[in-house]
């Protein structure tokens, strides 16, 4: 007997609730799906369905097998998709949405890479860090930084790395204003804010000796956009939080400095979200896999 073939059988007949009607759903006749659910019984020793009534029902041991069914044919359907998928190169559109700092601060770290081992996917890239939801807009999947656990959704989310939080400066800021050597010190230093909604008015910095001071920060520059926060300091408007993959290259070149790199100010999870569906699209999991690659090869 193919047990595959009788659990794919059952399965139907569970779902369509009547013999006839899982007959036309595979194809079949009410006779031969007759047939096969005797030969499964007798194969297994149980009986998996009450026959004592005209309405369909399950016996314990059929929820039993149903259950098992339901996890068998899963698996055995998901490799099979994921072998064909593997046999065949990724193309069409695809649309994601990220946060400005990595659609266009990260960008020039991954994009060419990306287009040059998949190039028939056509990328549309949304750039904002306001909350977008990918079904009602028609995005495939979302790349969020978070500092806190994501919430409760209908989303599959995927860890793709974490980064620390850390402060930093232009040479020449620093070389007009000073060094800071303590938390305290930034107090006269022009501390420049994100400023989203409910973001917070200060920083919470953990010491090497594990003490936790806030730090108010100035009012002299505020912005909504990493891009422009970004962008001050550079121009050495001040002292700026940012991820260090964020600034990575910019601390590399010299163009920023840490300023107290012995202090933390905690750490970013970077999430890939896409809908939840036994398959995933090809070219979803292609830039999942790829953007997880490169956060752990970077």
């Amino acid at each position: 007997m193919d047990q595959l073939l009788a659990m794919r059988i059952f399965h139907a007949l569970v779902e369509a609730r009547s013999f006839s009607a899982a007959g036309e759903m595979l194809d079949m006749s009410h006779s031969s799906v007759s047939r096969q659910l005797k030969q499964t019984e007798s194969a297994l020793g149980v009986a998996l369905v009450n026959r004592s009534t005209r309405q369909f029902s399950l016996t314990p041991a059929g929820e039993r097998y149903h259950r098992h069914c339901i996890d068998i044919i899963g698996r055995v359907d998901a490799m099979t998709h994921a072998m064909t998928d593997e046999r065949e190169q990724p193309s069409g559109p695809l649309r994601v949405t990220v946060p400005l700092a990595i659609g266009t601060l990260e960008l020039p770290a991954w994009l060419p890479a990306f287009r040059l081992r998949y190039p028939d996917i056509e990328l549309t890239l949304s750039c904002s860090d306001q909350y977008v939801d990918l079904l009602a807009e028609g995005f495939d999947l979302a790349l969020r930084i978070s500092s806190t656990p994501l919430a409760d959704s209908n989303l599959q989310a995927k860890l793709l790395t974490a980064s620390e939080t850390v402060l930093v400066a232009s040479p020449g800021y620093l070389s007009q204003a000073g060094l800071p050597r303590t938390p305290d010190a930034l107090a006269s230093h022009q501390c420049l804010r994100f400023a989203r909604p409910n973001s917070p008015d200060a920083w919470t910095i953990t010491t090497p000796d594990a003490q936790i001071q806030r730090v108010s920060l100035s009012s002299a520059f505020a912005t909504d956009a990493i891009t422009a926060l970004f962008s001050a300091a550079l121009a050495g408007a001040g002292i700026a939080a940012f991820t260090e993959r964020t600034v990575r290259a910019e601390l590399a070149r010299g163009t920023l400095v840490r300023v107290l790199p012995q202090c933390t100010l905690g750490r970013s999870h970077y999430y890939a979200l896409y809908p939840q569906t036994r398959h995933v699209n090809p070219k979803v999991r292609a830039f999942i896999g790829f953007m997880a690659e490169h956060y752990q090869e970077s």
